[in-house]
């Protein structure tokens, strides 16, 4: 009987041993005891409940991805506002600015408009100057026409002669008062050449022509005076104040060249009563 007990008393302990590895590696086994034992509903609860506090773990770790991403958004959203009062800022003083540039436009254009006014007055005042200047000079012409009209019943003045009264009536007004253009006399290489319109006092040196009909000729004309100004120059030792070709009547074509060679060569054109500038 004794070895009886000590083969039970072994073989209890076995199993023991064998009942509580099972426990600790098959988690099978170890729930069917827990049910047999009638701790099962606690363990599934205990189951759900760690399920469940490992979703709310992985939902505080979502919801603290959020709110660093909401940190970050916030502190953006703050520098934004900061660029947002320093641009405000700066709008605000180029406000400023703007409204002092636009009162001192307003002042510069108060300005101005007393300047236009006065610049009007003062263009009344010239074109009635001028008004009374052009009544001037037509009275003027028609004395200078009907003297040399007069002259020429009485002496048989020539176109020459009309190109000369025209000179001096233009030097009076140029302010060359008593300016007197005559006929003239020069050398060419010990020939004796006649000018058409000489004043040596202030030096005029011109030619005139009652009419030329051609290009040729007219070409012909400005090589003359050209040579006429250049005796001039070395016997007077300086240049004329002016150079003038004095023509009657000519071809509105041959008017062209004319203007052309004035340009080109640095003398005035005069036609019939016309004075013209090149």
């Amino acid at each position: 009987m004794a070895s009886v007990g000590r083969v039970l008393t072994s073989s209890l302990s076995d199993l023991k041993k064998e009942f509580l590895r099972l426990l600790e590696m098959d988690e099978e086994f170890r729930y069917a005891v827990a049910g047999y034992l009638g701790y099962s509903e606690i363990l599934n609860e205990l189951k759900a409940l760690r399920e469940e506090q490992r979703r709310i773990w992985e939902s505080i770790e979502k919801l603290w991805k959020e709110v660093r991403a909401l940190r970050e958004e916030q502190n953006k959203l703050w520098e934004e506002i900061k660029n947002l009062r320093e641009n405000q800022e700066k709008l605000w003083e180029e406000v400023k600015n703007i409204r002092e540039e636009a009162k001192s436009l307003r002042e510069e254009v108060r300005t101005l408009k007393e300047g236009q006014e006065t610049l009007r007055e003062g263009q009344e005042k010239l074109w009635e100057e001028v008004r009374t200047l052009k009544d001037g000079q037509e009275r003027l012409w028609k004395y200078v026409k009907a003297g040399f009209a007069e002259l020429r019943a009485t002496l048989g003045a020539t176109f020459e002669d009309y190109a000369r009264a025209f000179l001096e009536v233009m030097l009076e007004e140029m302010g060359y008062s008593g300016a007197r253009v005559t006929r003239g006399y020069l050398l060419r290489d010990r020939e004796v050449v006649e000018v058409d319109v000489l004043c040596e006092n202030p030096l005029v040196v011109g030619e005139a022509t009652s009419r030329i009909q051609s290009i040729e000729e007219a070409e012909r004309e400005a090589e003359k005076l050209t040579e006429r100004v250049r005796l001039a120059e070395e016997k007077y030792g300086r240049k004329p104040v002016l150079a003038v070709l004095a023509v009657g009547s000519a071809p509105p074509e041959v008017l062209n060249r004319l203007r052309l060679l004035a340009e080109k060569n640095g003398f005035k054109l005069v036609v019939g009563r016309l004075y013209e500038e090149s």
